[in-house]
């Protein structure tokens, strides 16, 4: 049961309409999440920079790492609706997300987001050495706050606790997939 009702259109006020009909027009959907944001439009509006900042990352981390990246987040904060999110994307492009195999540049990426959803966010030296050698200044700054914006939805779901989209849930880890290991 979420902690606070995602909005109801018919009763919502007109700007909020407004932007259900944004997110429908381009996404196809309107998620429980972003119904749930949209009871405060500037916390919708602030989280919805996610997708400037994928658009900034996917051009040198491709798509399939851009996807890694974001689920290894998700996993690792628990964040059902994310980890559930980024599986679906896995599976349907042939991956399977609980045993894929990885060059070191997707390790050390798939770390650092691990390091960014740790309490503390803090970085082990040798990790940003690794990143750093294999991404631009620029590079590793929107990789960051893609990062940390990924991090903040994930708290945003689990503090709310946000229900789980009914399209999400074939994707779903198995329970006992769950329980130990957060890939």
């Amino acid at each position: 049961m979420p902690r606070v009702q995602p909005i109801d259109y018919a009763t919502s006020p007109p700007e909020v309409r407004a932007a259900h009909d944004s997110v429908l027009a381009e996404h196809g959907r309107v998620t429980n999440m972003k119904r749930t944001l949209m009871r405060a439009l500037p916390a919708f509006t602030a989280l919805d920079q996610w997708y400037p900042l994928h658009d900034a990352v996917e051009p040198f981390l491709g798509e399939r790492l851009t996807s890694l990246y974001t689920h290894a987040i998700s996993s690792e904060t628990d964040c059902l609706i994310c980890s559930t999110f980024f599986r679906r994307l896995l599976i349907d492009a042939g991956e399977d997300p609980d045993a894929f195999t990885m060059d070191e540049r997707e390790r050390v990426v798939i770390e650092y987001g691990r390091a960014l959803a740790q309490q503390g966010a803090r970085v082990p030296d040798e990790l940003y050495r690794q990143l750093a050698a294999l991404f631009s200044e620029e590079q590793v700054v929107a990789l960051t706050a893609f990062g940390a914006m990924m991090v903040a939805t994930n708290v945003f779901n689990n503090a709310l606790e946000v229900d789980l989209d009914e399209y999400l849930e074939p994707y779903r880890k198995p329970a006992a997939a769950r329980s130990g290991d957060p890939s």
